[in-house]
């Protein structure tokens, strides 16, 4: 894992920061997990939020991180919209100066990008699309919630064995102010935090 995203993470390791209120929205993840460690199976975890730009690719990123840095293995991350947009550049810039490797592999009105935690493992692949795309998984994986628009206004994800709501406060509002990035750096590091948190608390 790159020296620099280490540190990111050792800045933020302590859990007791975690509130009780978020330790207990975050337990019902963390029973799926564990379950699916026991059994030895794969663990599908599909992060979905209304445009899939900000909250949900943060949180598959962290989420894939959290599982290599506990050595939690047959951890897949995806992330998924209801509708498809574009990654917001803002999140490429804040996963950056918080020690990941990042560069476009494709130049769209949706680019893709290559999001790497170190040097010999394959990059977390970051575009925005609908959560049934068909770079996701079809079946067998959970759905978890990361923004309650996205919750309320999908009452069914098909293909889901499980569907977890762990919701996030948008970044966006604070797109064009002065406070634009301390708030994105704040809420990935409440995402990572809480991914970490999550996987520390499986039992190989």
């Amino acid at each position: 894992m790159y020296k620099d995203l280490t540190e990111t993470i050792n800045g933020i390791i302590d859990f007791q920061k975690v509130s009780e209120e978020r330790k207990a929205i975050l337990q019902p993840l963390i029973d799926f997990v564990q379950q699916k460690v026991h059994y030895g199976a794969d663990i599908n975890l599909n992060f979905i939020c209304t445009h899939n730009s900000r909250r949900s690719h943060f949180a598959q990123v962290w989420a894939q991180v959290a599982s290599a840095y506990f050595n939690i293995p047959k951890v897949h991350c995806y992330s998924g919209g209801t509708e498809e947009t574009a990654l917001f550049p803002k999140v490429v810039e804040t996963l950056t100066n918080q020690g990941f490797s990042i560069f476009k592999i494709a130049e769209t009105d949706n680019p893709v990008y290559a999001i790497k935690y170190s040097d010999n493992t394959l990059p977390i692949i970051g575009f925005s699309k609908k959560y049934d795309n068909s770079f996701n998984p079809a079946s067998a994986f959970t759905a978890i919630m990361t923004c309650s628009q996205a919750d309320g206004g999908c009452p069914f994800i098909a293909g889901a064995e499980k569907r977890i709501p762990v919701t996030f406060e948008d970044p966006k509002i604070s797109d064009g102010s002065l406070e634009q990035t301390q708030i994105y750096t704040e809420r990935s590091l409440q995402v990572a935090q809480e991914m970490l948190y999550v996987f520390s608390m499986i039992k190989n």
